[in-house]
């Protein structure tokens, strides 16, 4: 059989860095249709797609999977999507408290997620599909948003009428040590590791140096405060594992839409029995600021993060963020309330920053594994 002598002397083709630029095109091709509806105008699809992608562009880049530039533009969306829910998070302990001052607890927080469902379905319509495709996802997301929102919203807006901000947050910084602990046992491939439990203990002991001097105990109700929101800390973590074990095809708007519409049901029940008329509520303009930025920031925009990170992150790493939030809680008291930093709070800083590198830090099994799975798509032939 004769070569010729060009063929012969050619060098050999890069076939993966092909087939990535392949792929890229025909992403790009199929996300074309988004594109022409971003450019004309459609102001809901530019904010959903900043967000999130369309289920054909998910579905082009895990076929052709690679170290391409375009996943590298893709992957800082992750670190920025968590640095805003850490943010976020770390203001709504304040806008909880300035409201409770004119407003009651229960119709507080249903009214915020009524409002929340609202921007949610205003951004998906026409965007994404509404409806689950199951039957099974309704009571799966009914059951997760009694967990999330009635019982554990409802717990927290009333603990804190009897307990300062600063131990509302070190409580509800619990929720990655019960999540590690629900994971466990719900997701196979999240087993508990003793480094990580190490490093969820050390960073809530920080988080209460910070917060130590800012405690006040005023009786049995401050103490049930305290416990109720812990319990809501628990099933938070419990909904978000059942969550992600559940893998539903629901885009994240309406993920978090659904599971609003399912806690915030009972919640306008028992606040309108309890609280009485919303209209006749001291509605100032403070009050109805920090329930719009609550509503629209804090619940419809950080939720859909939160799920658009589940697939992407570990419950784990991705629950840190109620370690971080609370010394963010303080910072921000500092910044607009007045609240000076001791050298107590420093330190504390200090272990929680020591205490999340813990549970972010990659251990060797990971390592070694995360490898092998790089060396089989290297060494697996292209389509």
């Amino acid at each position: 059989m004769k070569c010729d002598a060009s063929t012969k002397n050619k060098p050999p083709t890069n076939r993966p860095t092909a087939d990535v630029e392949q792929g890229n095109k025909i992403c790009q091709s199929r996300g074309s249709s988004h594109s022409n509806r971003v450019s004309q105008g459609n102001w809901r699809a530019l904010i959903s797609g900043l967000l999130y992608e369309s289920a054909e562009r998910r579905e082009c880049r895990s076929m052709f999977a690679g170290n391409s530039e375009t996943t590298q533009r893709i992957d800082w969306r992750i670190p920025a999507a968590w640095l805003t829910l850490c943010i976020v998070w770390s203001s709504t302990w304040l806008a909880i408290k300035v409201g409770l001052r004119d407003l009651p607890p229960i119709s507080y927080v249903a009214i915020r997620f009524l409002v929340a469902i609202i921007a949610l379905v205003l951004v998906s319509v026409g965007r994404v599909r509404l409806l689950p495709k199951r039957r099974s996802d309704y009571v799966v997301l009914a059951f997760t948003g009694v967990l999330m929102f009635a019982i554990n919203y409802a717990l927290l807006f009333w603990g804190e009428l009897y307990v300062s901000s600063g131990l509302a947050a070190i409580l509800q910084a619990s929720i990655p040590i019960f999540g590690m602990v629900f994971a466990h046992w719900l997701l196979p491939e999240e087993p508990l590791r003793w480094q990580r439990l190490l490093g969820a203990f050390v960073s809530i002991g920080g988080v209460a140096l910070i917060c130590a001097r800012l405690l006040s105990f005023n009786g049995w109700l401050a103490f049930l405060g305290g416990l109720g929101i812990t319990v809501g800390a628990a099933s938070a973590a419990f909904s978000n594992v059942l969550l992600k074990s559940r893998r539903m095809d629901l885009a994240p708007a309406m993920m978090a839409a659904w599971q609003m519409i399912f806690g915030t049901a009972p919640l306008l029940v028992i606040g309108f029995i309890v609280d009485g008329n919303p209209a006749r509520f001291h509605w100032t303009g403070i009050a109805i600021f920090c329930l719009l930025y609550l509503a629209i920031v804090g619940s419809s925009l950080t939720f859909l993060l939160l799920y658009w990170l589940m697939p992407l992150m570990s419950v784990t790493k991705l629950q840190t963020i109620s370690l971080i939030t609370p010394p963010g809680a303080i910072a921000l008291g500092w910044a607009l309330g007045g609240e000076r930093l001791s050298a107590w709070s420093l330190l504390g800083a200090c272990f929680v920053l020591a205490g999340v590198w813990m549970i972010f830090r990659p251990l060797p099994d990971e390592k070694r594994a995360a490898e092998r799975a790089l060396e089989s798509q290297v060494a697996a032939p292209r389509a």
